[in-house]
């Protein structure tokens, strides 16, 4: 306040910043009485994405980026437009940013707090006990937590199926029909 600033250094730095880019916009009038534009980048801030164009509307403080709503100053795009215009724009920044309502916010006197060893501190008449359902599990293998649903319940299985014939019933091993289709003859001893 002393150096007769008005509003607070974030929002100063950040109108810089705003002014540098609002130099490289063009600005085409819609309408003159509604304070409507549209204003077009003409360098891309995003690399690989095209300028784009955003609607200005003064009268009700919009701008098609949505900066100048969220943030109650002035965007680029707001800017450029009262630059074309030869408007003002610290018209358009909230009062909240001016560092007299900041300093209105500090002003306020808060108690001192007396001394903790006078304080009186109710008895507890209840009993905190731990909800152990939170707790984590600290040793052995971790739990799953997946949902399952209908994909993952797996058909019956009737037991082992033979390797050879996919019949259930018996294994490869104890295959009845082994000997004849490994090549063995019947006459070996073990039919």
């Amino acid at each position: 306040m002393e150096t007769e600033h008005v509003f607070v250094e974030d929002v100063r730095d950040a109108m810089v910043v705003n002014r540098r880019m609002a130099r490289s916009m063009n600005v085409e009038i819609y309408s003159r009485h509604l304070e409507t534009f549209r204003v077009a980048e003409t360098i891309s801030r995003r690399p690989g994405i095209p300028p784009r164009s955003y609607g200005v509307d003064l009268w009700n403080r919009r701008c098609d980026c949505k900066r100048f709503q969220i943030l109650h100053y002035p965007c680029a795009h707001v800017m450029a437009a009262c630059a074309k215009m030869n408007l003002n724009v610290e018209q358009f920044i909230d009062d909240v940013y001016t560092l007299e309502r900041t300093l209105c916010v500090w002003e306020n006197e808060f108690p001192v707090l007396p001394d903790l060893s006078t304080w009186e501190v109710p008895l507890t008449t209840f009993e905190l006990v731990p909800d152990r359902g939170l707790r984590r599990n600290q040793r052995g293998r971790p739990q799953s937590s997946r949902i399952y649903n209908e994909m993952d319940i797996r058909e019956k299985f009737d037991g082992k199926r033979c390797g050879l014939y996919r019949l259930a019933g018996h294994s490869r091993n104890k295959c009845p029909q082994q000997n004849y289709h490994v090549g063995q003859s019947s006459r070996s001893g073990r039919n």
